[in-house]
């Protein structure tokens, strides 16, 4: 069964290091201010008050839902489709009660918040867009996941938006006994501001290859693309 989330940027959800890319051309722990400005505003997860049209990929698995933030919960997610077709009257109980249970969760946690300042690498500039490669810091005492990650922005720099995030394992890890992540990579691409609409998330893309015991395949390709943006409350 797909797994939905709008958090698709915490550990475990990354691939093969961006080691590969070109010699980096600056030093570490030199972010440019405008850009460490921009960095600290940023929501991996989009600016609130949109709603959008959320659709999972994932095997021959797929999931539909409209977000509308200006529902009452726990009706801001509505589910449309469940693989191409309308759901039973009892994926949408069941999809409802899930909501419900997770009505007024905690906010999502500041990707940026897990990143090493003193890491920050630019990797290379083209045209408008620049790439800084920083090291990820655990989240949590339990977090054994992000010492084994980068993370790499993408940042326009005629707007300061960010305009995709890799995340993605430098190496192999055991998160915890009898997993073994052999490489895990996702990215996350936002629109450009433009005139009353700024950037927003376009797609989230998560390729995982390991196994659970030495037995179980844990490997999982997941698509999730975001469309029909529009201001909650507007036609």
């Amino acid at each position: 069964m797909i797994l939905i989330s709008r958090r698709l940027w915490l550990p475990l959800l990354a691939c093969l290091a961006a080691c590969a890319l070109t010699t980096p051309v600056a030093r570490a722990g030199t972010l440019p201010p405008n850009l460490a400005e921009a960095l600290n505003a940023f929501r991996a997860d989009g600016p609130k008050g949109w709603t959008y049209t959320q659709i999972t990929e994932s095997g021959n698995e797929s999931l539909e839902e409209n977000f509308d933030p200006a529902r009452p919960e726990p009706d801001h997610w509505i589910l449309v489709a469940r693989d191409g077709r309308k759901p039973t009257a009892d994926e949408f109980k069941t999809y409802r009660e899930g909501k419900s249970r997770r009505a007024g969760g905690a906010t999502a946690p500041r990707l940026q918040d897990q990143l090493d300042p003193e890491s920050a690498t630019l990797l290379r500039t083209e045209g408008d867009l620049a790439w800084w490669r920083f090291a990820m810091k655990p989240g949590a005492a339990d977090d054994s996941s992000a010492l084994h990650l980068d993370v790499t922005f993408c940042f326009h720099l005629p707007t300061l938006a960010v305009a995709s995030v890799e995340i993605a394992s430098r190496e192999a890890f055991s998160p915890m006994i009898g997993i073994r992540i052999a490489a895990t990579r996702t990215v996350m691409t936002y629109s450009l501001p433009e005139a009353g609409r700024p950037s927003l998330l376009q797609k989230v893309t998560l390729r995982v290859q390991g196994r659970a015991f030495w037995i179980k395949s844990l490997d999982q390709n997941m698509t999730v693309t975001y469309t029909g943006h529009r201001a909650a409350g507007r036609n």
